[in-house]
């Protein structure tokens, strides 16, 4: 923690002593227009702005334990994650999404092994909740971890010692691609051309960033 408040008091001082670090800072006062809704886990390990490169104001972040979207809901519209997906399609108008799993997921990887959840209810609810059946992310013989296509999806390098994680996690990722297309806002603004909805997975282990390729169906890299 120590370094974390170290950092926190120099931060003002780096910004104020660099010119166009002040003008970039100062701009964020007038708005916000990011470039994306960027929806992935909780996971420490994964930090959007460092794989992508993105300075502040770029990534509007919903982070969810397994990165997880609820379904739409239209009697029950009042969560933290559909406001934040409204505020950045409705208000925001994002003119892209990004849904991005990860290597190593403890979310994902607990529950397709059936871990017990027993002293976590709260992870275990909310996997419950907003996962698929482990049944449908798991591996079947018809594919493997590193086949092509939606039964067997390429894992990220150095994921050898978990590919089942890793071709979970991207089924996971499709399917949430699927229930953001629930939300009406979000299926009007794509059916207009001014939404575009993206699956990714980003392997902590190696820093490789694959992406979900429509035609095939399959996770490649970007």
């Amino acid at each position: 923690m120590q370094s974390f408040i170290h950092h926190a008091r120099d931060f003002h001082a780096r910004i104020s002593s660099r010119a166009d670090e002040r003008e970039s800072f100062g701009r964020l006062a007038e708005g916000q227009s990011p470039e994306a809704l960027f929806i992935t886990c909780s996971d420490s390990r994964v930090v959007p702005s460092i794989f992508t490169g993105a300075r502040p104001g770029q990534l509007f972040e919903l982070r969810t334990a397994g990165n997880a979207v609820p379904p739409h809901d239209a009697t029950e519209p009042f969560s933290s994650e559909a406001a934040t997906i409204e505020y950045a399609v409705c208000v925001l108008e994002v003119p892209d999404i990004v849904v991005c799993g990860h290597s190593h997921c403890g979310a994902v990887g607990a529950w397709v092994r059936g871990d017990d959840l027993a002293a976590v209810p709260a992870v275990h609810g909310w996997l419950n909740r907003q996962l698929a059946d482990p049944a449908d992310l798991a591996v079947d013989s018809r594919g493997g971890a590193y086949g092509n296509g939606p039964r067997g999806d390429t894992g990220g390098a150095g994921e050898a010692d978990q590919p089942d994680v890793s071709a979970a996690v991207q089924r996971h990722v499709r399917a949430q691609l699927a229930r953001l297309r629930g939300y009406p806002h979000i299926a009007e603004r794509e059916a207009a051309g001014q939404l575009r909805l993206h699956g990714w997975f980003y392997a902590v282990d190696t820093g490789l960033v694959l992406g979900h390729d429509t035609e095939t169906d399959a996770f490649l890299p970007l």
